[in-house]
């Protein structure tokens, strides 16, 4: 049985309406707090095992997961268990990207880059950037959900009839995995329609 991925974000007050600052500087009416959701193991656990499957069903070879901190690091784990590879993340040091605390990434080690959401992908591409600058492969990129900038894979060894949109920054020749689509519209600071009636805020300021 699928999982209904807005309905379980919505039971979990996840699915927030306001006026957010987002990590990219845009602007956005409504924000998926995936946090909200994780902080049921049992929850966080199912909707990895539905996430792992449609990367099993596509026979890709994986050996390790990686996400971007802080938001991916629960998503990434709990899918690294439900595939059966060892997990590490990343983070900012001085608002750039590492990978440390030890961390390797053995030469050819094919890696799946794992975030909560997808939005434009710049994160999990910083992710991967440091992944393949110690000599990794990239096989797929995978989120809890997408915001709509980046087509998704579908069945087997075909893709979304959509293409990525032009905010989109994932590798056109690599695998996406989301459990479902959130459309919703960013806007540029300088043309965000929201600002007429309040500031932004980030999300978990309040």
């Amino acid at each position: 049985m699928q999982l209904d991925i807005e309905s379980i974000y919505r039971e979990h007050n996840a699915l927030l309406e306001g006026h957010f600052l987002l990590s990219s500087g845009n602007h956005a009416q409504f924000y998926l707090q995936s946090a909200k959701v994780l902080e049921n193991p049992k929850i966080a656990e199912a909707l990895a095992h539905e996430l792992a499957k449609q990367i099993k069903e596509h026979g890709l070879a994986v050996e390790c997961v990686c996400a971007p901190a802080l938001g991916g690091i629960i998503a990434g784990y709990e899918l690294a268990r439900a595939i059966g590879v060892r997990f590490i993340f990343t983070e900012r040091v001085e608002k750039k990207m590492t990978l440390r605390r030890g961390f390797e990434v053995a030469k050819d080690e094919k890696v799946l880059i794992c975030e909560d959401i997808i939005t434009t992908g710049g994160s999990a591409m910083e992710a991967a950037t440091c992944v393949k600058n110690m000599g990794g492969e990239i096989v797929a990129f995978a989120g809890l959900a997408s915001r709509g900038f980046c087509k998704r894979t579908l069945a087997k060894h075909t893709f979304s009839m959509e293409t990525n949109k032009p905010e989109c920054k994932l590798l056109d020749n690599v695998p996406f995995f989301a459990l479902a689509d959130f459309d919703f519209t960013m806007y540029e600071p300088n043309n965000c329609p929201l600002c007429k009636d309040s500031k932004p805020y980030k999300p978990g300021s309040r």
